[in-house]
């Protein structure tokens, strides 16, 4: 779906790291050294299995020392000459995976299951390949067959277990589906009677409202890794919510040729990283206005301040700092990559909830002047989409499992 490639949750954005991957050198994640199909038939092709063996060394000391692109190239010419060696493949998976390129890495495994059933890596590494691409089901059918040829992998056991949980969270969620509204957490809420403790010293809201004063005394606050009041972090979501609803999918700017505008790219949950860009660049204002391109959370352990800075800089210039969503402003990715887990662990699963209704009025793009794109997504799956297709997106939803 458009919606989809937008965030870029079904056309290889997501990104497969921490607990997905698990060990760096798990059972599935390591290149294989030796062997495979592809010996030779003759004498005089003996020379070029040789050189091709080769170059999968030298591929394979590439990936140790984590350049990934000439892993792939020397995987790649390993290939041309041996294109019969499921290993080659399933290396070079493994390599586009590291790199994000999720459909290539799906292929790759693909082609070495059929080169070799009997090679379980390459089921392995189509099942990480399809967990990125949030086709859960078909990701799940491949950690089956790990688990069964390797039951004591602890890894793949956990990704297995993993994966599980999802395919039967979104069957449950399609069984009790309706055409009704779902109940907005914000009506359960009563923030009024929330009290701060005279004993918390943190920053608070004056009157109920962001300020610049208070922005500079929550960064700071986060700098020292101290958690902002329950109180503030409702009051900052539930009115970050009622300025989000209001934009619509495709969110236009109009920049004067002496006029600047700073894009970010994804964050997740590095605070102290924002908190550089910050110092580098200077603070949010009306005369310095940010675009953040989503994949705000996850990954890092401080994806909570992360997001709360960025919603509250979002209330203090609604028209200058403006907040794309990713595919990691999603509930499947908060539950593998960590969001959901900060979230309660820091507060509550209903402040979670609160969060994932947030995420999904956030819009999928920007256009400036007419002329330049911004979107978390890469291309879509068909041509001719418009600007007016972005338009008409009805986003407050999750990803469609068709992506």
């Amino acid at each position: 779906s458009l919606f989809a490639a937008a965030l870029g949750g079904a056309v290889g954005r997501a990104r497969l790291l921490g607990s997905l991957y698990g060990p760096a050198m798990a059972e599935g994640e390591r290149t294989e050294q030796s062997g495979g199909l592809g010996r030779p038939s003759r004498e005089g092709e003996a020379g070029t299995l040789e050189r091709a063996e080769t170059l999968k060394i030298e591929a394979n000391e590439y990936f140790k020392g984590k350049d990934y692109e000439n892993a792939v190239k020397f995987y790649s010419e390993a290939i041309d000459l041996n294109p019969s060696n499921a290993i080659y493949y399933g290396n070079r998976s493994l390599a586009y995976l590291r790199t994000e390129c999720y459909g290539y890495a799906l292929a790759d495994a693909t082609k070495a299951i059929e080169l070799d059933k009997k090679y379980i890596k390459g089921y392995y590494r189509r099942a990480t390949s399809n967990m990125a691409l949030g086709k859960f089901k078909a990701a799940l059918r491949d950690y089956e067959t790990v688990v069964k040829v390797k039951p004591n992998d602890k890894d793949a056991k956990m990704k297995y277990q993993e994966c599980n949980k999802i395919v039967k969270q979104k069957a449950f969620e399609r069984a009790i589906a309706s055409d009704e509204h779902k109940r907005s957490v914000v009506d359960s809420l009563d923030i009024e009677s929330m009290t701060i403790e005279d004993e918390y010293s943190g920053p608070k809201l004056d009157d109920g409202k962001v300020t610049l004063a208070f922005m500079k005394e929550l960064m700071q606050w986060y700098k020292d890794q101290k958690k902002l009041h329950r109180k503030c972090a409702y009051q900052i979501l539930v009115q970050v919510k009622e300025v989000l609803v209001k934009l619509p999918t495709l969110v236009e700017t109009t920049l004067k040729e002496t006029e600047k505008v700073t894009v970010c790219g994804d964050t997740h949950g590095q605070y102290y990283d924002l908190l550089n860009i910050f110092e580098l660049n200077g603070l949010p204002s009306e005369t310095n206005p940010y675009i953040f391109n989503g994949d705000f959370v996850d990954r890092g352990s401080f994806s909570v301040e992360v997001i709360l800075t960025l919603f509250g800089f979002k209330l203090l210039y609604p028209d200058h700092f403006h907040l794309l969503r990713g595919n990691h402003e999603t509930d499947n990715m908060n539950q593998i990559y960590g969001f959901e887990g900060e979230v309660k662990a820091k507060y509550t699963a209903q402040m979670f909830a609160l969060f994932s209704e947030v995420f999904e009025w956030l819009p999928l793009a920007q256009c400036i002047n007419g002329k330049v794109l911004i979107m978390h997504g890469g291309l879509f799956s068909e041509d001719g989409v418009t600007l007016d297709d972005i338009r008409k997106i009805e986003r407050n939803r999750q990803p469609p499992d068709s992506g």
